[in-house]
């Protein structure tokens, strides 16, 4: 069997956050983590934060995830939904693939609905950009909720 190690980059906002909605999509194979076949075994080998803003771990923790054998980093779900959501996003993500030449992916968790709800309501998402960003995590609605 398969098996692809994954690293995982959450939104310092969320340091005490014990990863409970990414463990769960990961084993369902929801939101970002349905782009790995259920037949292939993950393994998660580096979970941090980005460092706070401006992102000061993106520089160094993939390097440490890569030791340990990633394959894949995500750029979390928080990044994504938190207010406002991470400016720097796409830099961390061309950052991480041209300097450790591995591929990121955005999100992790399906967004949950009442972060939809708001985002819609607020208009967050919708340019070109964050509809390619938020596209592997939106999910239907009752697999949102099921994140709420």
């Amino acid at each position: 069997m398969k098996t692809t190690k994954i690293g995982i980059i959450i939104c310092d906002r969320y340091h005490t956050c014990g990863g409970g909605k990414c463990f769960k999509s990961l084993k369902n194979r929801e939101g970002a983590f349905s782009i790995y076949s259920k037949e292939e075994e993950l393994e998660i080998v580096g979970y941090s934060t980005c460092g706070s803003c401006p992102g000061g771990n993106i520089e160094y923790v993939p390097d440490e995830m890569i030791k340990n054998g990633a394959e894949v980093i995500h750029l979390a779900t928080g990044l994504i939904v938190g207010y406002p959501p991470c400016p720097r996003i796409t830099q961390f993500k061309e950052f991480i693939e041209e300097k450790y030449k591995v591929k990121v992916v955005y999100g992790t968790h399906p967004i949950p609905q009442k972060y939809f709800e708001t985002h819609s309501d607020l208009g967050t998402w919708k340019s070109e950009k964050w509809a390619k960003i938020i596209e592997p995590t939106l999910s239907n609605k009752e697999t949102r909720l099921s994140y709420n």
